[in-house]
């Protein structure tokens, strides 16, 4: 895993590419690293890889010579290796940070979701879709207008919100699946199968930071908006040539970016629904393009990266 630090602007036609250099790399996994997430204080780093491993990290102080070697130095190494979680016996696809609770959320290819305690190196506080009635667990995300409720989408095409303190399934969101599971008493087992033969692919779902919104990326093109109340969809669009494979939303709630295997990323106003901005960010690689999207919290930048290997920077 390797922190970077940005180092100087280049004007790019009409945005601007922040050319950036390696500050430190960590080498902790038996595997490619899979996601990254940030504490909202910037002062940890956790992460998830192939091996089933989510390790944490003190982040380095900025005012610090990146090109000391003091994370070598063997009685200064614990300071910046917190420890891993162990829990997961399969891939970490996803990790999401509560800053209001001080925990992780994970999603795996064993089939779980997890939830830990990000104070202590200990096992995860609670598992969620243990049973995998759902499916795989594609991206996970806490619902920004409740902060003890997370959303989830699976591989059988369900999209689901979960109450973290009581570890309850309240509410799936209306898809291609049978409304009948949007109700709050879901019991029929029944409609499980059923549902998930007309399901399709959610690659992933983010939480709008203002309104009771989640909004999913879809493997058909797909984007879509619902209403966390009552679980209906409020609004679909088809957003790209190919796969919409990464989505996020601007901190003050106006704006969403999607990115995509065609190898562009959309800028969209929230709004009106409509396309203000495309731009092509990266090459294709095995068939794949775009695989993830953020918006900085505070600044005017946003970032990519994708299969051919690059993190880019845009303002």
């Amino acid at each position: 895993m390797k922190l970077i630090g940005q180092m100087k602007v280049i004007k790019l036609m009409n945005y601007i590419l922040n050319e950036t250099s390696t500050c430190y790399i960590y080498l902790v996994f038996r595997g490619p690293v899979l996601c990254v997430v940030m504490s909202s204080n910037g002062e940890q780093c956790y992460s998830g890889g192939t091996d089933g491993l989510i390790q944490g990290w003190n982040t380095t102080n900025p005012n610090i010579d990146p090109y000391d070697s003091y994370a070598f130095k063997k009685n200064e190494y614990p300071s910046v290796l917190r420890g891993p979680l162990l829990g997961h016996t399969d891939a970490v696809w996803g990790l999401a940070y509560s800053a209001a609770h001080q925990r992780l959320l994970s999603c795996s290819a064993d089939g779980t979701l997890r939830l830990w305690n990000t104070m202590e190196v200990a096992p995860a506080l609670s598992v969620f879709n243990d049973t995998q009635e759902l499916g795989i667990p594609a991206s996970v995300d806490l619902v920004s207008s409740d902060p003890s409720h997370m959303v989830a989408s699976f591989s059988k095409g369900y999209t689901s919100i979960f109450n973290m303190e009581t570890q309850q399934r309240i509410l799936t969101l209306e898809s291609n699946v049978d409304t009948r599971l949007s109700k709050l008493d879901v019991t029929d087992q029944e409609l499980i199968p059923h549902a998930a033969n007309s399901s399709c692919q959610i690659n992933r779902v983010i939480s709008h930071p203002t309104l009771p919104i989640s909004i999913t990326a879809h493997e058909d093109r797909h984007i879509k908006f619902y209403d966390n109340n009552t679980g209906k969809l409020i609004h679909s669009m088809v957003a790209h040539l190919e796969a919409v494979t990464s989505l996020a939303v601007d901190p003050n709630g106006l704006y969403l970016m999607s990115g995509s295997h065609d190898c562009s990323i959309r800028l969209w106003n929230l709004e009106s629904k409509t396309c203000i901005q495309e731009f092509t960010a990266h090459r294709k690689k095995f068939e794949e393009s775009i695989h993830d999207v953020a918006f900085h919290p505070s600044k005017c930048y946003i970032a990519s990266a994708g299969a051919d290997a690059l993190a880019k920077v845009f303002v």
